[in-house]
């Protein structure tokens, strides 16, 4: 009784739902994968972020921490809201509209912290001469394509959730999402979504096959293990012994260099 409505919606997807929800989101996936294992085999030693902190500081102190920040709670309520279902939250006892109003407020103010620090970033590389000028192509690929990802991210979330009636992305973007991972795809779970979610799970693709040909992979990079490591001691060095004068007496190191 339950497998009946399957076939039915398998044969009212469209090819243009078959290529933008099923097709590009495996090449994109494939491209990830593949040019990760090349990027590391021909250029490992580029394998991190290029840092211009001694050609400019000031944004970089602030805009940096506020991206990284943002991004980290971004990626967890993605991987919250897409990669578990919402009989999983029911289960451990969070109910549907305390999930929803945590995500929406929590979403929101990672979102708004990361576009500001991505912002600081792209401003700092287009207004300093000298960081525009070591801007490489890929990133002048990647910031506008995060740009977008992001920007159509908290665009959708405002209009649909916070201003707007509400919109359930788990019944639909989520599980065209897992589809994907588990090779049992659902275009249709996605097809009737609002345009702003379609076009931030496009970019969002486009982000992934982007991802290891950018600076993106010195996220693999990320020195955690730092947090067990020991500590480190640092000693002060032992003062230099003096040095014997024609006279007998003791002549000190600092006094011979003025001296000399």
């Amino acid at each position: 009784m339950n497998a009946a409505p399957l076939p039915l919606a398998a044969a009212s997807t469209s090819g243009a739902d078959l290529l933008l929800w099923v097709a590009i989101p495996y090449i994109c996936l494939a491209v990830f994968v593949v040019g990760h294992v090349w990027r590391y085999r021909q250029d490992q030693f580029g394998w991190t972020s290029r840092t211009s902190q001694l050609l400019e500081h000031r944004w970089l102190r602030w805009g940096s921490p506020l991206f990284h920040l943002g991004a980290f709670m971004v990626i967890a309520g993605h991987v919250v809201g897409l990669a578990i279902p919402d009989s999983w939250t029911e289960a451990a006892g969070i109910s549907e509209h305390a999930y929803h109003s945590t995500a929406v407020w929590a979403g929101s103010v990672a979102g708004v912290a990361m576009v500001t620090g991505l912002g600081m970033l792209c401003a700092r590389r287009l207004l300093n001469r000298q960081i525009r000028l070591g801007t490489d192509r890929s990133d002048k690929l990647l910031f506008p394509l995060l740009s977008a990802t992001v920007l159509l991210g908290i665009t959708a979330t405002a209009t649909h959730n916070v201003f707007g009636p509400g919109y359930d992305y788990r019944e639909t973007v989520s599980v065209w999402f897992r589809g994907l991972f588990v090779l049992q795809p659902r275009p249709e779970a996605i097809a009737d979504a609002p345009l702003l979610f379609q076009l931030h799970a496009l970019t969002a693709c486009l982000l992934f096959a982007a991802w290891p040909f950018t600076r993106l992979v010195h996220v693999w990079s990320a020195p955690i293990g730092y947090l067990a490591r020991p500590y480190l001691v640092y000693r002060r060095r032992a003062a230099p012994a003096a040095a014997p004068t024609a006279a007998g007496r003791p002549r000190s190191a600092s006094g011979s260099r003025r001296a000399a």
